[in-house]
């Protein structure tokens, strides 16, 4: 599979990821983001804050006005039960939300979530009708052993269930040691893994792997997103603390203001 221009299907993609951070007064900042995305300051660009579940209820008329999509940071494998403070996808789908961030590296490590758990709670999100945006990535020992595409590889083909489709599946590929550090791998590794990727979701599932939408996360903030953003195979990016106020985020999304889809 050949490295080429994004091809019109595969709309781009700016997700912010809040984490366990907001408030309701920090919806403002959410506000401030739906108007410049109904501004049109995001170009062709889909844009999605994934909010802590507290706040999605709150933000979810003047997301759908605006035409920001909401997405949850996690959900359980059931559709209810007695899984004390978890939430399900159906929870979040009727919060307002459209997609579910999973196996992020800060809950795989932290939750000990594995490939298999990844998996079920995708499987979930299907069910729902939420997109997963399934997160995958490498830690700083990996990488310099040359295991970063292995690992990958792994975490791929252990989380992304059979089923899924270019409509309910974004992958996001997020280096550990990059997260929150400032730190950033080369473009060219970023390309090679994105490709790497691209062509591993392929052979797992036939006709999958050239249709999704490959993000890239890891301190990606507007100082460095045109690069990033125009890196071959990569869709869009997975924004984390730049993500928390209006002006880094819309500094991000802001790349694609005047791109348009062709190929």
């Amino acid at each position: 599979m050949t490295e080429a221009p994004r091809p019109l299907g595969r709309r781009p993609l700016v997700a912010g990821n809040w984490k366990m951070n907001g408030l309701r007064k920090d919806l403002a900042e959410a506000d401030k983001i739906c108007a410049a995305t109904a501004a049109g300051e995001a170009g062709d660009a889909e844009i999605v804050l994934c909010l802590p579940a507290t706040l999605l209820a709150a933000a979810a008329a003047s997301c759908e006005a605006a035409g920001v999509g909401l997405g949850g940071q996690h959900c359980h494998g059931a559709p209810a039960g007695p899984f004390t403070g978890d939430i399900s996808a159906e929870m979040l789908k009727d919060a307002g939300a459209t997609y579910v961030i999973l196996g992020h590296s800060e809950r795989r490590a932290g939750h000990n979530e594995g490939n298999a758990s990844v998996r079920e709670k995708s499987r979930a999100a299907f069910r729902a009708g939420l997109v997963a945006i399934v997160c995958v990535g490498e830690t700083r020992a990996q990488r310099e052993a040359g295991d970063a595409m292995a690992i990958v590889g792994s975490q791929l083909t252990g989380s992304i269930p059979g089923e899924a489709t270019p409509e309910t599946l974004v992958v996001a590929y997020e280096p550990v040691w990059a997260i929150g550090t400032g730190l950033t791998p080369t473009l060219k590794d970023i390309a090679d893994m994105h490709r790497f990727i691209r062509e591993r979701v392929e052979a797992d599932i036939p006709g999958v792997g050239g249709s999704i939408r490959i993000l890239y996360g890891g301190s990606v903030k507007p100082g460095n997103a045109a690069d990033i953003l125009s890196t071959p195979n990569v869709d869009g990016a997975l924004v984390g603390g730049a993500s928390l106020t209006a002006k880094d985020f819309m500094g991000v999304a802001g790349v694609f203001q005047d791109r348009r889809l062709a190929s």
